[in-house]
């Protein structure tokens, strides 16, 4: 992934939710992969408050993650939330094939079943390999 594809996704994932019937008072994510796409959204959406790594999550909060791939994030992540029903979880890519929860907003399904690897990604990809 380059940088101006990231910005197309967030461009194209910031529309998805300003046409929710529903506005979001902060952004929450996890370091590890979501933190910069959650800045990103921040920025496009006029969000002031970015949490990191919840242990609770307000339902008011959009939670922002790089890509849905094998759901373990999701699963973890609503189990934190107060009313798990209302939470918004976005990503810049779903993974295709998977069955994606009907919280789940995205920019863009992937292609296949190939890694992704982001800009904030490379070294660790990298280190990965050998």
């Amino acid at each position: 992934m380059t940088w101006n594809e990231i910005e197309s996704l967030v461009t194209g994932l910031s529309k998805k939710i300003l046409k929710l019937p529903r506005t979001f008072t902060s952004i929450t994510t996890v370091s590890r992969g979501g933190l910069i796409p959650a800045r990103l959204i921040a920025d496009q959406l006029g969000i002031k408050k970015i949490y990191v790594d919840k242990r609770k999550i307000s339902h008011n909060s959009l939670f922002v993650d790089d890509i849905f791939d094998t759901g373990n994030t999701y699963n973890q992540i609503i189990k934190r939330v107060d009313v798990p029903s209302k939470i918004i979880f976005a990503t810049l890519f779903a993974r295709r094939g998977k069955k994606y929860p009907e919280q789940l907003i995205y920019s863009k399904k992937t292609n296949n079943h190939e890694y992704v690897v982001f800009p904030w990604d490379k070294l660790e990809f990298k280190l990965s390999e050998k």
